[in-house]
């Protein structure tokens, strides 16, 4: 298996240090090379996406990714911000289907601001489609109008072909868990994604079996907290993707436990955590390593069909979390907290 390692920005190599080493302890033949990406990049080549990094990415057969961005980088050209970074990865690699499963361990029902009854048993997976849609939509831009005034631009864009291809991605996944799927727009004001509603619908006569509703994003945001066991699996574009599944991390009890992957056509991935590089934190050895090391379990199942050694990891982590190990965003009265490398430790010895 051959992996490219991207620490990227803030906590990004620690929380990746914690995923490495369990990997390793699983004593599985793999090759490991790590490259820069980000603020890293940008430091080290100039550019927050090398071509270095890139031709490492595209010849592994899968990416396991930190984070990337850093206040001290806001006042950069915005293509050299460690941001243009990560959506140029993507684009290059095509990854357009983003899985963000948002898992409430029991252990952790407590550490939700909800109350328990109404997040535990959560299990919900979010399919975000994550190549298109307004970030990457053009025009696009900042201009001055002849009286002067300042004009910024984004451009809202889906083609019929590319909400077909992340639809699929949904159904399927549904057909593996509770044949439920929920479609998230907003097509009673966009005309995007009133198209996106028809070829979901058109899509949907191909699984009989899946039940397909749909729902507004403004209402999405607004269920996931009042009833979020209704849904199973989310389907949505980039932009209310990317807002709703750090709504539904929350419920989790924090972000630090969200794992996510990226995946192309063929199943080749990028790995991440699905919070940000904290850079307030890093080095003080407190993140939390658990959604980065859940998304090497990801990238077993995923890239690699290895189902076994996914649920070791995953089954790892839930021990780590039922002997009390706690960093401080899930910690509560009774535990025991852990830094990020103690975390990363108990893991990888719940492993053996």
């Amino acid at each position: 298996m051959k992996i490219a390692v991207l620490p990227g920005d803030g906590i990004g190599p620690e929380i990746v240090a914690q995923a490495v080493k369990v990997l390793w302890a699983l004593r599985l033949n793999i090759d490991m090379t790590e490259a820069p990406i980000g603020g890293a990049g940008y430091e080290s080549a100039g550019d927050p996406l090398p071509d270095a990094t890139l031709k490492l990415a595209k010849e592994a057969d899968a990416v396991l990714l930190g984070a990337v961005g850093d206040w001290k980088y806001d006042k950069l050209e915005r293509h050299l911000r460690p941001e243009r970074g990560l959506l140029r990865i993507r684009k290059e690699l095509n990854l357009f289907a983003n899985l963000r499963p948002a898992l409430l361990y029991p252990e952790l029902a407590s550490a939700s601001t909800l109350k328990s009854e109404v997040v535990s048993g959560l299990d919900i997976m979010i399919v975000r489609e994550l190549t298109g849609d307004i970030y990457f939509g053009q025009p696009r831009g900042i201009s001055t109008l002849e009286n002067g005034e300042r004009e910024g631009i984004n451009t809202m864009r889906y083609s019929e072909s590319e909400i077909k291809r992340i639809g699929r991605v949904a159904f399927d996944i549904a057909m593996k868990r509770n044949k439920r799927v929920c479609s998230v727009d907003k097509a009673n004001v966009l005309e995007t994604t009133e198209l996106w509603r028809q070829v979901m619908i058109e899509l949907s006569s191909e699984y009989p079996e899946v039940e397909l509703s749909h729902m507004y994003v403004d209402n999405a945001a607004m269920q996931l907290i009042r009833a979020p066991k209704q849904f199973d699996v989310m389907v949505t574009g980039n932009i209310f993707g990317d807002i709703l599944s750090d709504e539904a991390s929350m419920l989790t009890g924090s972000i630090g436990m969200l794992p996510s992957a990226s995946l192309d056509a063929n199943n080749k991935g990028m790995y991440e955590p699905s919070h940000g590089s904290a850079p307030d934190i890093a080095g003080k050895d407190i993140a939390n390593p658990l959604a980065t090391i859940l998304s090497v379990a990801m990238m077993l199942r995923y890239t690699f069909n290895d189902e076994t050694n996914a649920v070791k990891i995953e089954h790892a982590v839930k021990a780590a979390l039922v002997l009390g190990c706690r960093t401080a965003d899930i910690w509560t009265e009774g535990c025991k907290k852990v830094g990020c490398s103690e975390m990363g430790d108990v893991v990888a010895k719940a492993l053996n």
